[in-house]
């Protein structure tokens, strides 16, 4: 039998399916044209923003010099993958999680929200080797599906279990490539649909140097040539 989609994913193909049939399509006004902007040359840095807040958590090996559950805060993550599903997160050898992540070839991604946020700045600023960061923030490790070591945070809204892949050496960091092995959301970012809601998680954003919370929503992906039923239904007043 075979597999039934996710509810977000059902409802994507439905929607690309409407807008793409001209027998249901409608007259939409003409969007305004994007003025060009004169630029300022700049050196070359890491302004790829806004990126997201990663709160990674991973253990060393028991029998290692660091068995003890870790905390390190991370901007440079993202997806690079769909199938299979893989991110990547980018550390200076020199932190104390680099090791124990090489050891254990495991981590977990905790989202960041704004009751998360000040754990989550302390963890960036503060390192294991001199301070138990889960005790220091009163957060609660436990215990996440496929992971030997790495535990997830409780109080994150969503949590990805990631095994490496790949290390790539690339200067002043090493990018760990991993699968996405299991996630687990907040109960209540789950609809009576069994829809996710990330909507709902009051995530945080990096914006260089700076935390900022999301904001309105402004579309959705092939907002731009959806029929105007699938855009009232999706976007509801702001549509209009």
């Amino acid at each position: 039998m075979a597999q039934k989609k996710p509810a977000a994913e059902r409802d994507l193909a439905r929607d690309a399916q409407h807008s793409t049939n001209p027998k249901k399509r409608r007259s939409r006004p003409v969007p305004a044209t994007p003025v060009a902007r004169p630029k300022a040359a700049l050196s070359p840095g890491t302004l790829l923003s806004p990126v997201p807040v990663a709160l990674v958590s991973c253990r060393g090996l028991p029998t290692g010099e660091r068995p003890g559950a870790n905390l390190i805060t991370i901007a440079w993550a993202g997806t690079i993958c769909s199938e299979p599903s893989m991110v990547s997160i980018s550390i200076r050898p020199s932190r104390h999680s680099h090791q124990q992540i090489m050891e254990t070839r495991e981590f977990v991604i905790n989202l960041v929200d704004h009751a998360l946020l000040q754990a989550t700045d302390f963890c960036g600023v503060k390192s294991g080797r001199d301070v138990d960061k889960f005790a220091a923030c009163s957060l609660t490790p436990v215990k996440m599906a496929t992971m030997d070591y790495a535990p997830a945070v409780a109080q994150s809204p969503l949590c990805l279990a990631c095994q490496v892949r790949q290390v790539i050496r690339l200067g002043s960091h090493d990018c760990f490539l991993a699968e996405i092995t299991a996630v687990e959301a907040a109960q209540d970012l789950v609809n009576k649909k069994d829809r996710l809601c990330l909507d709902k998680a009051d995530l945080i954003a990096y914006l260089h140097g700076d935390y900022h919370r999301l904001g309105e929503r402004v579309g959705f992906f092939g907002f731009s040539v959806a029929a105007p039923s699938v855009l009232a239904r999706r976007m509801g007043p702001a549509a209009r």
